[in-house]
């Protein structure tokens, strides 16, 4: 009898304990409920709003932002590209213009070339015609015209440099170059490429064969180096 007793007291202990947890689970549940069903004040809904706008204004700054950051990274590399453009026209500018100082003879040049040598051929008096024998300016000046085509700096004869408005006269055996005269053999000397100007004046069928069917003695080589001092005055 006891013992039911005891089962009983531990039944209705057990029943007790189950309510509660019941009625503390339910309660929790309707507290969260009416935290979560907390309605929202006009203040802090308007709130909200500015925030949502505010947000969405700087995210389209941002947008404006980085569309002008772009362009003008374009901008500049547009910039860049122009001045690169610029500074290789103003370097092949200085070249060209280095260029025609050389062929006006106001600069020193030196460097490697060649020197063409033209010499009379030797004649009867008695039999031959002495002007078909030797040298005339004409013939000097085809080597000259084929040394400058083929990239010649600078071009000398007999030592006298030659310049943009330069002459060459023929009397007789006698050659005169701007007003100084000159006896054969001429040497003609012009700074360049000497691989250049050398197979250019031996071409088959070029300058000094031409010169060679004419009578003319042509003395053809390569010089390591060769120095024009500028032309006075010029």
């Amino acid at each position: 009898m006891k013992k039911l007793k005891v089962k009983g007291r531990y039944v209705i202990i057990s029943l007790v304990t189950l309510v509660l947890g019941y009625i503390l689970a339910f309660s929790y549940d309707q507290t969260q409920n009416k935290r979560e069903t907390v309605p929202i004040t006009s203040d802090q809904w308007g709130r909200e709003l500015d925030l949502r706008n505010e947000l969405v204004e700087l995210e389209e700054a941002n947008r404006k932002l980085q569309q002008e950051l772009a362009d003008k990274q374009m901008h500049v590399v547009n910039i860049e590209e122009e001045l690169s453009n610029k500074a290789i026209v103003y370097s092949n500018l200085a070249e060209e213009i280095q260029k025609y100082r050389m062929f006006l003879g106001k600069i020193k040049v030196e460097g490697s070339g060649v020197q063409v040598t033209l010499e009379d051929s030797n004649y009867n008096p008695s039999t031959d015609n002495i002007s078909d024998y030797i040298v005339h300016e004409q013939q000097v000046f085809r080597v000259i015209s084929e040394l400058y085509v083929s990239g010649a700096q600078a071009v000398a004869v007999n030592g006298q440099r030659l310049k943009a408005d330069s002459y060459i006269v023929c009397d007789g055996p006698v050659i005169t170059v701007d007003g100084k005269q000159f006896n054969a053999p001429f040497v003609i000397s012009a700074i360049g490429d000497s691989d250049t100007l050398f197979s250019a004046l031996n071409l088959n069928g070029g300058v000094i064969d031409v010169l060679a069917s004419e009578n003319i003695v042509v003395t053809l080589e390569k010089a390591d180096h060769i120095v024009m001092e500028p032309i006075l005055g010029s």
